[in-house]
């Protein structure tokens, strides 16, 4: 495996720290919507500062025809679809649906990427759906019309990370990329805000899903995305519910059920299927 194939798994397990983590800031008196803002707002503050000190960052009207509509999607949209759906049917039907990412990545990359659909990617496509299906799929699935479009618009956008990206930004440099994105994106979270007294423990929580969760994976997710096709990349960061399990399992004592185990070893194949071949 080279760089790219750690890079991305790098990401996986950052983004995997997601939700545990937010777990603590709930805790602390955060809510979910004000959780999506400051994450982006300190991810922000943190690629700005990158850009800055790199001497990135510049500003050019063209370049904001790709960052406006990224800001929006990606992070707008994103990241509120995948908040309304963990609030309308909970957390584990929303990460299934998060996971569909994979699907549209791999059906969409041919024609927006030139990228073939070979029989090893549809396998280890199969695997990964599977698995992260049997490792979010514990407990009770509330089923909730809006909040399963939600779910499919969260994997939707969560695709256009991979195929725009991969298209559009995989030139620019990822400090100044986010330094638009995140603006845009957070900005576009405003109307949902509803700021709630926080404890000292949930802001550091927010810092840090904000630095590493984000400011750290999409860093890396970024530098494997330049060095490996979207479609590979997209299985191989299906590991992310893989490391979620474990780490909700170890820190939060939640339930890890034989279901759950399989889930994470098809997830591990498609893995390793996926990073093989072209």
């Amino acid at each position: 495996m080279g760089v790219g194939y750690f890079a991305i798994l790098g990401a996986a397990i950052l983004w995997g720290l997601i939700g545990p983590v937010s777990k603590l800031a709930f805790q602390g008196g955060a809510v979910p919507m004000e959780v999506a803002f400051f994450r982006a707002l300190f991810a922000w503050i943190f690629f700005f500062f990158h850009a800055v000190w790199r001497r990135k960052l510049r500003f050019s009207l063209r370049d904001l025809v790709f960052f406006v509509p990224f800001g929006l999607v990606g992070v707008t949209v994103f990241y509120a679809s995948y908040q309304l759906a963990i609030e309308r049917c909970g957390a584990a039907l929303a990460s299934v649906l998060l996971y569909t990412a994979p699907i549209w990545v791999v059906v969409l990359s041919p024609w927006v990427l030139g990228e073939r659909i070979t029989l090893r990617k549809a396998v280890a496509l199969v695997l990964a759906v599977s698995g992260v299906f049997l490792v979010s799929g514990e407990g009770e699935l509330t089923l909730n019309p809006l909040g399963l479009l939600f779910g499919l618009l969260s994997g939707f956008s969560y695709a256009l990370y991979y195929l725009f990206g991969k298209r559009f930004l995989a030139g620019y440099p990822t400090s100044y990329t986010f330094s638009y994105a995140l603006l845009v994106g957070g900005l576009g979270l405003l109307p949902f805000l509803r700021v709630q007294e926080k404890t000292a423990v949930a802001w550091g929580a927010l810092v840090f899903l904000a630095f590493f969760s984000t400011y750290g994976a999409y860093s890396l997710y970024f530098a494997g995305l330049k060095r490996l096709p979207a479609s590979k990349a997209a299985i191989i960061a299906t590991l992310e519910p893989v490391v979620a399990a474990i780490v909700a399992h170890l820190w939060w004592k939640e339930n890890l059920t034989i279901l759950a185990i399989l889930g994470s070893g098809l997830i591990l194949a498609a893995a390793v299927l996926g990073s093989q071949g072209k």
